[in-house]
C-alpha cells in the first residue's frame, strides 16, 4: 500500500501550517537550489512527480513550459493545486508514480521536490522516469540527504551540558530501507539509500549525472531563518540533475 500521509487530516493541518510561514526550510533553501539548477524549459513538456499544491508546475510555465502535468498521491494536495491554479496548460492528477501508465518517451523534463524519500522502490521509479523521457530529456529531483535519512527517529544534533551544539550524528548509513520517524504525527515512514545507490541507479538506467547540489542558504536567509546557519555543518537536501543519455 501506498503511503499517504498528505491526506491524514491531523497531518496535513500540521503541513499546512508550516507552509503557510514566510520563511521555511523549503522557499529558503530547498526551493531556491531547486529552481537555479532548470534546464531551459521554453516549449517542453514537464512531468511534476509528488507536486504537492501545485506552485512549481506553475512556476514551470513561467520558464516557457508548454504544459505540465503534476501528479501527487494526495487527494487534499491535487485538490489545492486545482484551488489555487486555473490554466488549460496544467493538468493535476492524484495518483502515485509508481501506478502511472508508462508515459513512454512522452517528456522532456522530469522534476520532482521532496517526494522520492517516501518511495519504498526507487529503482522503478527510475526506470520508469527513464522510459517517460525523450532523449536528451532532463530530470531534477530533491530528497533528503542521505546523512540525515541513515538516523532517521533517532537522535541527530548531539549536544552538550550547556545545550551547545557538538555534531551532527550521522548512524546505520548502509543499511538500506524504511525509517520510521514522528514528524508531525506518529510513524511517518521514510526510506534511507546510500549516496552510491542513488547515483548508481540513475546511471544504470542511462540517466547521465550533470549536477548534484547540497544548497547552502545565503547570508539572507540565516538572518531570517537563524536555524539554518546549521545547514553549514550538515546538509538536509540533496539536490541531483540528470540527461538521459542511452
Amino acid at each position: 500500500m501506498r503511503q499517504n500521509i498528505y491526506d491524514n487530516d491531523e497531518f496535513f493541518k500540521k503541513y499546512e501550517a508550516i507552509r503557510a510561514r514566510n520563511y521555511n526550510y523549503n522557499n529558503l533553501l530547498e526551493q531556491p537550489g531547486f529552481r537555479a539548477n532548470l534546464p531551459d524549459l521554453h516549449g517542453k513538456s514537464v512531468l511534476d512527480i509528488g507536486c504537492g499544491s501545485g506552485d512549481f508546475a506553475a512556476f514551470c510555465l513561467t520558464k516557457g513550459a508548454k504544459n505540465v502535468y503534476g501528479i501527487d498521491i494526495s487527494q487534499n494536495m491535487i485538490a489545492l493545486a486545482n484551488e489555487k491554479y486555473n490554466d488549460i496548460r496544467l493538468n493535476f492528477q492524484q495518483i502515485a508514480f509508481e501506478d502511472a501508465i508508462s508515459l513512454a518517451e512522452s517528456m522532456d523534463f522530469i522534476s520532482s521536490s521532496l517526494a522520492f524519500h517516501y518511495m519504498a522502490d526507487f529503482g522503478t521509479v527510475i526506470q520508469k522516469i527513464s522510459r517517460a523521457l525523450r532523449m536528451e530529456g532532463d530530470l531534477l529531483f530533491s530528497i533528503e540527504h542521505p546523512i540525515m535519512t541513515a538516523n532517521k527517529g533517532n537522535a541527530d544534533w548531539v549536544e552538550d551540558e550547556e545545550g551547545q551544539l557538538l555534531h551532527y550524528a550521522v548512524d546505520q548509513y548502509q543499511v538500506e530501507g524504511a525509517r520510521t520517524q514522528n514528524w508531525l504525527v506518529e510513524d511517518v515512514v521514510m526510506y534511507h539509500r546510500t549516496l552510491s545507490t542513488i547515483i548508481n541507479t540513475l546511471i544504470e538506467n542511462g540517466l547521465q549525472i550533470e549536477k548534484i547540489i547540497e544548497p547552502l542558504p545565503s547570508k539572507d536567509a540565516v538572518q531570517k531563518l537563524p536555524s539554518l546557519v546549521k545547514q553549514f555543518r550538515a546538509p538536509s537536501f540533496l539536490i541531483i540533475r540528470a540527461k538521459k543519455v542511452k
